[in-house]
């Protein structure tokens, strides 16, 4: 007996076909069969095809998926439909026709005249986006040196400001230590005592003392030419008047200028280290201290200053203020805690570094003092003066104690040998003069034209002298030339002095230039 399935299977079994039916259309031609299929949402080919079991509806399942997570329907019946109802097609690969406008050559231009059109609005709008970025980047620039010019005015206020400061408060202690010292008679007895021991110390190294293993010989010197130059100071007013070099650090050195500035300048980088304004007129001598961070300078604004390294920078510690006229120059008392300042006023002034009081002024002379130097002892002072003489004084107990004549002009540097027993000066008269200082007399006279400046190096084997623009160099046993450096400077030299061991010598002129032969 045969049975028959139930009338449920069989009629749901008939609406599958009959879907199946409805949604493939079979076309025969030949021996070749093709089926074609469309997704009930888009009308299209579908590429990746499933069919709903309960709806029996065809669908891309893509989009199918999209609709069923929005509504949790089919859009076709709007029955209750999930992801997990659809069943997978397996169908072969559909390749897409091309579209109907590539299937022609006027079809294909317009297609790519679509494309350029498209490509020259995006250029077009980016051109647009690229002005735009360009505008913001200039506006920002601008904000940026708007904002560095007032930091720079800021930072330039600041330090105008602390100079003022320092300057006030050095005006300050110097006018207090003027007025506690303005009845002191003279140097107080136990600054002259420590003088004459330091003094004796001196002497007794000294006469022990050998030539250093490094010091340079007559026929290394004779082999020197220029190694470097350095354009210092301002040009609006140009010259160098002075020159100092560092003991401490052999690699710096100090000049003074027409511009009344005072310029640290590095040998080494060939760079200005720092550069200090303070005096209001020209810079008439400066020197470093040798065991200390700072620098004494003097100037025809009738002060002299005392600089101190802070940090990087130097600033004013102490404004040394009691002469009426230009201060012509500074020297350090070898002991370094004392100071002496000569004037064109006619006196000279002696003072305590550390506390930056005035211990002594010497009342005015006959003329004006132009230059001063320590002996090497440390208690006998050289005071060349206006009127051609250089004046010889006793320290401890400040008397003029001899003067030697000769020159024909205001002297313009004086310069003592390490030994002790020389002295060099030159003056207007265009004369350097050498003087024996155990026989008080002068033993030889060079004539120099436009000779400005003098200096014995550490050793006391050399003596460097400029002139005009030219520099010698003499050996002081026979006092014949070692070397001369003509032409050294295209202007009027001011100053020259000698690095450790006469290693190199240092010169500055008049036409700006700090220049180092070596």
């Amino acid at each position: 007996m045969i049975r028959r399935p139930p009338r449920s299977t069989l009629s749901s079994s008939s609406a599958a076909s009959d879907v199946y039916k409805r949604q493939v259309s079979t076309q025969s031609t030949g021996r070749t069969r093709r089926s074609a299929m469309f997704c009930q949402i888009s009308g299209q080919t579908p590429e990746d095809p499933v069919i709903s079991p309960k709806t029996g509806f065809l669908f891309e399942r893509r989009l199918i998926e999209k609709y069923i997570d929005t509504t949790g329907k089919c859009p076709v019946s709007g029955e209750e439909l999930s992801a997990d109802d659809l069943v997978s097609v397996k169908a072969n690969k559909v390749v897409k026709p091309r579209p109907v406008q590539a299937t022609s050559i006027p079809g294909m231009l317009a297609l790519f005249q679509n494309e350029w059109d498209a490509l020259m609005l995006e250029t077009f709008t980016l051109k647009q986006q690229l002005d735009t970025v360009r505008q913001e980047l200039s506006h920002s620039l601008y904000q940026h040196d708007a904002a560095c010019r007032v930091i720079a005015r800021l930072t330039k206020e600041r330090d105008s400001a602390k100079q003022a400061l320092a300057n006030a408060q050095a005006n300050i202690s110097s006018t207090a230590a003027a007025a506690m010292e303005t009845d002191v008679a003279g140097i107080p007895a136990a600054v002259c005592e420590k003088m004459a021991a330091h003094s004796k110390k001196l002497s007794k190294g000294r006469k022990k003392r050998a030539a250093a293993p490094t010091q340079a010989s007559a026929e290394e010197i004779t082999s020197y030419s220029e190694k470097s130059s350095v354009a210092v100071h301002g040009a609006s007013k140009p010259g160098v008047l002075c020159l100092g070099l560092s003991a401490k650090d052999s690699s710096l050195a100090v000049t003074g200028g027409v511009d009344g500035s005072v310029v640290v300048t590095n040998k080494s980088t060939g760079q200005i280290a720092s550069s200090l304004t303070g005096h209001t007129k020209k810079v008439t001598s400066v020197t470093f201290h040798p065991t200390q961070d700072a620098i004494v300078s003097t100037s025809a604004d009738k002060t002299g200053r005392v600089w101190t390294l802070n940090g990087k920078d130097y600033s004013t510690a102490l404004q040394l203020k009691c002469h009426t006229a230009e201060v012509s120059g500074a020297a350090i008392q070898p002991s370094a805690d004392y100071l002496v300042t000569a004037s064109l006023d006619a006196t000279w002034a002696f003072w305590d570094l550390q506390s930056g009081s005035m211990l002594f002024q010497k009342p005015a002379g006959s003329s004006g003092y132009s230059t001063t130097q320590f002996h090497p002892d440390g208690v006998i002072l050289a005071t060349g003066t206006t009127d051609s003489l250089i004046r010889i004084w006793d320290i401890k107990t400040q008397d003029n104690v001899h003067s030697f004549e000769g020159h024909r002009g205001a002297v313009n540097s004086v310069a003592f040998s390490e030994n002790g027993y020389y002295m060099a000066s030159c003056a207007a008269d265009s004369c350097i003069k050498l003087w024996d200082l155990r026989k008080l007399k002068n033993f030889a006279t060079i004539n120099a034209d436009g000779a400005s400046a003098v200096n014995f190096d550490f050793s006391g084997q050399f003596l460097a002298s400029a002139a005009g623009q030219n520099i010698t160099v003499y050996n002081t046993k026979s006092w014949e030339v070692v070397k001369s450096f003509n032409d050294a400077h295209s202007g009027q030299i001011t100053d020259v002095a000698w690095g450790p061991d006469a290693k190199f010598l240092a010169s500055t002129s008049m036409d700006r230039a700090l220049k180092f032969f070596a």
